[in-house]
């Protein structure tokens, strides 16, 4: 008995052993990846000395000589805290998931590729080192950084991320960062916040299930008399605004002469983003502060991800002095402050995508009707390596409008291209970079002047005690039509014809009302004579925060606390909307009763610990289907 108890005890010893060593490797191979932050390192292509110091949360703050240096150290400590991040957004814009993943990459890629994402990130690379070389040198400085943390370290060295995928795919090469992955994040970002193709879609097949009225009914326009404007025709400061615009300009879509007989679907949510992601911003006129200065708050609602989609840095040279928020893998700050003015963001929304329905030669699929004749396609072979398996020729249809989107989908019924306003050079960066530098409201807005697509609110705040708007972007102007729907692509008659002028963009420099407020809502009213969209966020956010503002201003002075309270409001317009009628709902069932007491209880607060918003937004997604069935 002895014996076996010491037995038990040796095999239990080396359990506990083997636990112990499984526990250190464990922590070992986590902890591996966790960047050096502190004491002095020696990097090859650094000019002069660059001091990096981190505050207690972590964010970096870069302090360097000169604007070469800057970058380089940007992106070496970018690739320090998020490097497996801009891994997988490089493999994503480019379309190659599949190299990385293996089979479950292969239909995003495939949509990807077709749609030419990889192909425009190389039409702006393209464009800046031929024409802004001052632009590319900034991402080779900036590749030369993060090049200088990953060169040399294995995949485990560089994030767990990596050594798991590695063990249970097949290993790959990690390649040299390049200014072609910077350029990259910005066609996918133009990507997840344009939605125009599903749109169409999504219209087209309603018109061909109700018809066109029963449409309007489901979808109506704007409510220009209940929700507020962000930009109002006859406050804005564009050029033509000074010398008249048409009344009763008609912003409805126009159905006539469409083609709604369309199908097919693209597929959803390639990127895991929610259906619907909003944005806020607004920024306060030091009239009405208790600074006597402006305060701007910015709240962008971007899909949830791990880590952050954001990266908060400071970055300090001569002539460059700004903190604020950046994306992993690009050079500069996106939504920040420097020294002399400050800047927020939320997505304008224009509509710049259009489907074309080609009219296809019966006799070669691979030609397409234009004006009376038999154009030929241009044919792009695209090569998808896929992680464990064999590589995928896909080949890719362009039109004159664009690649055939629709060929992702084996049982599309029409052949479908998309001209996007993405398909043109990006000059965001470029805009980006002067914007960090800008000193002023004019400088503010000429460096917007390069920022094109996804077009944005800006809201402006300077210590001159200046507030503004400028929602840049390229605006595509139509033949006909309002891109509401796909339309033929063989007669000309849906052809872009230009974009609506940068002067022309709606401007606001000093409201009379002391404030500007964005939230995904309607840029303009109707009497603004150039189309930008229909399909505006319901804004209900938008009068929920001019609400609130006018309040805090009436009650003023307007404080830091009142803007963070805002901020923090819930309180849900569209319950105030639809509750009273569920009152003159006659009902005998007693479950539904209890909701509505329940409801008739609520605060509107969309609070976690409350029910009430519970049965509101369950009674919200069961109404839309139902109404669409009745």
């Amino acid at each position: 008995m002895k014996r076996l108890i010491q037995i038990l005890l040796v095999i239990l010893a080396g359990i506990v052993a083997l636990a112990i060593v499984a526990v250190v490797m464990l922590f070992s191979t986590v902890r591996r990846p966790y960047p050096d932050t502190d004491g002095t390192v020696t990097l090859p292509g650094l000019k002069d000395e660059v001091t990096i110091i981190r505050d207690d949360m972590g964010m970096p703050h870069i302090y360097a000589n000169n604007l070469e240096d800057l970058f380089y150290a940007q992106g070496y400590v970018t690739a320090q805290d998020r490097f497996w991040q801009m891994e997988w957004w490089r493999y994503q814009g480019q379309g190659r998931v599949s190299e990385l993943v293996g089979e479950p990459g292969i239909e995003p890629d495939k949509f990807i590729r077709t749609a030419g994402w990889n192909r425009m990130s190389q039409t702006t690379l393209d464009y800046y080192r031929d024409e802004e070389p001052e632009f590319y040198n900034i991402m080779e400085n900036y590749a030369a950084g993060v090049n200088a943390y990953i060169g040399g370290k294995s995949p485990g060295e560089l994030s767990i991320n990596h050594k798991i995928l590695q063990t249970v795919n097949e290993p790959w090469e990690i390649e040299p960062w390049t200014p072609l992955n910077t350029v990259s994040w910005g066609v996918v970002m133009s990507f997840v916040l344009a939605d125009d193709i599903n749109r169409e879609l999504t219209y087209a097949n309603l018109i061909d299930e109700f018809g066109e009225d029963a449409v309007f009914d489901l979808r109506p326009p704007y409510p220009y008399d209940s929700r507020p404007v962000i930009a109002p025709t006859d406050e804005l400061v564009s050029e033509f605004a000074q010398s008249g615009l048409p009344e009763g300009w008609d912003t409805a879509v126009n159905w006539q002469n469409v083609n709604s007989d369309v199908i097919g679907q693209l597929p959803e949510n390639i990127l895991g983003a929610p259906p619907f992601v909003g944005s806020n911003n607004w920024v306060v006129s030091g009239e009405h502060t208790a600074s006597g200065l402006p305060l701007l708050a910015n709240d962008p609602h971007l899909a949830i991800q791990l880590p952050a989609i954001w990266y908060e840095v400071g970055l300090h040279a001569p002539g460059y002095n700004v903190v604020g928020f950046s994306f992993a893998g690009v050079p500069g700050v996106i939504i920040g402050h420097n020294d002399k003015i400050a800047w927020g963001v939320t997505n304008a929304g224009p509509d710049v995508q259009d489907l074309y329905i080609e009219k296809i030669n019966p006799d070669n699929p691979n030609q397409y009707e234009w004006m009376g004749e038999w154009q030929d396609m241009e044919i792009i072979e695209e090569t998808i390596k896929v992680n464990g398996g064999e590589d995928i020729v896909l080949p890719v249809r362009v039109t004159r409008h664009g690649p055939v989107i629709s060929d992702v989908r084996d049982d599309a019924k029409d052949v479908l291209a998309v001209r996007w306003a993405a398909q043109e050079p990006s000059r965001v960066l470029q805009s980006a970079i002067l914007l960090n530098q800008a000193q002023n409201y004019d400088e503010f807005r000429e460096a917007l002047r390069y920022w094109d697509v996804p077009s944005q609110n800006f809201v402006y705040a300077d210590v001159e005690g200046n507030i503004a708007y400028q929602m840049p972007g390229l605006v595509p102007i139509r033949k006909n039509g309002s891109g509401m729907v796909p339309v033929p692509g063989w007669n000309g008659e849906y052809e872009w014809e230009g974009w609506i002028p940068y002067e022309e963009l709606p401007a606001l420099f000093n409201p009379e009302k002391g404030y500007i407020a964005t939230a995904n809502h309607a840029i303009v009213d109707e009497a603004y004579p150039n189309f930008i969209a229909r399909d505006w966020a319901a804004g209900d956010r938008g009068q929920r925060i001019v609400d609130l503002l006018e309040e805090a201003i009436a009650n003023g002075p307007v404080a830091q606390a009142d803007l963070a309270a805002i901020q923090f409001d819930s309180y849900s317009l569209l319950a105030d909307t639809y509750l009273p009628l569920l009152n003159k709902v006659d009902t005998s069932d007693p479950r539904i009763q209890e909701a509505v007491d329940i409801l008739n209880k609520w605060n509107r607060q969309e609070r976690r610990e409350e029910t009430g918003p519970v049965i509101f937004e369950i009674f919200l997604l069961k109404l839309y289907p139902a109404i669409a069935q009745d």
